[in-house]
C-alpha cells in the first residue's frame, strides 16, 4: 500500500519516494539514509520490477487476411483496438501518419460546422473506401491499401468538405446531427473528391439532380438497411452523372416510407429529422411574432422548447387523446419560445387569432399547415396536413 504524505510528513530516515525506484543516482541518494533492513526490503521491490518480462510476439506477414485474424483475436482478448488503427499501421511511412491525418481532416471538418462527424470514424474510412474503390463493405476497408491511403488522402479530404459545403448551401443542413442517415454523405463525398484545389464544381443540372438523390434517400429511408450495396450503387450513380451532367441517373425509389400521421416526434430520430428538413426548405416563420425560425441552431442545442405541438398536448390530452396520437410528426411545427408559452394549451381557434392577419396564410403555408384550423377538428386536422407534407416530399423528390 502506498501513501500520499505532506513534504512536512516525510521522514528520510523511514520513508522511501517511488518515484527514484528506477534514478540511479536519485535511488542511491534515498538508500543512504534509511535502515540497511528496509534498503533490503527496497532492493527486493526493485529487483522485481526490473525483472518482470513482458511478453511481446512479433508477427510477419504479407497477407493482410491473416493479420486481419490476429487483430480480431487480439479484440477478443480485450485490448481495444478497431479498424482505424490497423489501417494506421498499415499506411504509416516517415512523411504519412494516417492518425495525424485525421487529426488535421477532423480539425477542418469542425471548422466547416460538422464537429460532430468528428466521432464517426467508421463512416469517414467508409468514405475512403468509397473514394478509392468504389465500394464501403467492411473486406473493401480492411483490405485497403497504405498506398492508396496516402495517395488520395488529399482527394478524401475534398471530398468529405466538399459534401459538407453542398449539404449546407444547397439544402440547408446546418450541421451533422440534422442528418437523417449520416450515411447519404459517403456518395456525396465519393462525388465531390478531387485533387482540384479549388474543389469540385457542379452545374446546375447537377445540383438539382443531387438534391433529388439525397430526398429519395431520406423519404424511402435508403439508408435503414442494406446500407453497402446501396452506397456501392450511388457512388457508381452519382460518379456517372458527376462525369456527365445529362447523365439519367437511376434514383431510389420515389416511395414515401415515413408515415406523417403515425409516427412519433423524437429529436433524434431519422423520421422527425426528416419532417425537420422539409420544414427548414420553408423557411419558416414564428406564428405568432413573425419571427424567422433557426432550426439548425435549435436541434443543435437539443431545445425541445421550438418544437410546438399545433393542437397542444394539454389540450388534447383533456380531449381524452393518449400520448402516440397527440405527438405525431403532423402535429409538430416550429415556433419560438415566447410564442410557444402565450399559446400554452389553447386550441387552434382561439391563439390563431393572435397571429398578424396579413401573414397568416403565409405563415402556415410555410409550415405547410392547411389554413382552416379554427374548427379545431384535431382528426381532420392530422388529415389534411398528412397531405400537405406528402405532398411536399413529392415535390423535393421531384
Amino acid at each position: 500500500m502506498f501513501l500520499a504524505l505532506s513534504d512536512s510528513e516525510v521522514d528520510d530516515t523511514r520513508h522511501f519516494p517511488i518515484r527514484t525506484l528506477f534514478d540511479i543516482v536519485g535511488y542511491r541518494k534515498a538508500c543512504g539514509r534509511l535502515e540497511d533492513q528496509l534498503v533490503t526490503k527496497i532492493d527486493k521491490l526493485q529487483e522485481r520490477f526490473r525483472e518482470y518480462t513482458i511478453q511481446s510476439q512479433t508477427f510477419e506477414s504479407d497477407d493482410r487476411n491473416t493479420v486481419a485474424i490476429v487483430f480480431e483475436r487480439i479484440n477478443r482478448a480485450g485490448t481495444e483496438l478497431d479498424v482505424f488503427e490497423l489501417l494506421s499501421a498499415w499506411s504509416w511511412s516517415d512523411d504519412f501518419d494516417l492518425v495525424e491525418k485525421f487529426g488535421n481532416l477532423q480539425d477542418a471538418i469542425a471548422e466547416h460546422g460538422y464537429a460532430d462527424l468528428c466521432d464517426e470514424k467508421d463512416l469517414q474510412l467508409r468514405i475512403c473506401a468509397g473514394v478509392i474503390t468504389g465500394e464501403t463493405s467492411p473486406s473493401r476497408i480492411v483490405g485497403l491499401q497504405g498506398e492508396e491511403i496516402r495517395n488520395n488522402f488529399e482527394i478524401i479530404t475534398n471530398g468529405i468538405l466538399g459534401a459538407i459545403d453542398f449539404l449546407k448551401r444547397e439544402l440547408r443542413i446546418a450541421h451533422y446531427k440534422l442528418l437523417p442517415f449520416p450515411s447519404s454523405i459517403v456518395p456525396l463525398s465519393c462525388f465531390f473528391a478531387t485533387d482540384k484545389k479549388d474543389g469540385q464544381p457542379y452545374s446546375d443540372i447537377q445540383k438539382e439532380k443531387i438534391k433529388q438523390w439525397f430526398w429519395r434517400s431520406t423519404f424511402n429511408r435508403r439508408y435503414s438497411s442494406d446500407v453497402n450495396q446501396r452506397q456501392s450503387n450511388d457512388i457508381k450513380e452519382l460518379l456517372l452523372l458527376r462525369n456527365d451532367q445529362n447523365y439519367e441517373v437511376k434514383f431510389p425509389s420515389d416511395e414515401i416510407r415515413i408515415d406523417f400521421e403515425k409516427a412519433n416526434f423524437s429529436r433524434s430520430g431519422a423520421n422527425s429529422k426528416a419532417l425537420i428538413l422539409m420544414l427548414i426548405q420553408k423557411s419558416p416563420h414564428s406564428f405568432i411574432s413573425g419571427g424567422n425560425i433557426e432550426i439548425g441552431k435549435v436541434l443543435k442545442k437539443g431545445s425541445k422548447h421550438e418544437f410546438h405541438h399545433i393542437f397542444p398536448k394539454k389540450y388534447l390530452s383533456d380531449k381524452g387523446y393518449e400520448r402516440t396520437q397527440i405527438n405525431v410528426l403532423s402535429n409538430i411545427c416550429f415556433l419560438i419560445r415566447s410564442d410557444n408559452n402565450k399559446i400554452s394549451k389553447a386550441p387552434p381557434s382561439e391563439y390563431i387569432e393572435m397571429v398578424n392577419s396579413q401573414k397568416k396564410s403565409e405563415y402556415l403555408n410555410e409550415a405547410l399547415c392547411p389554413n382552416d384550423l379554427d374548427d379545431d377538428d384535431y382528426e381532420k386536422f392530422i388529415e389534411k396536413r398528412t397531405r400537405l407534407l406528402k405532398e411536399y416530399a413529392q415535390e423535393l423528390m421531384g
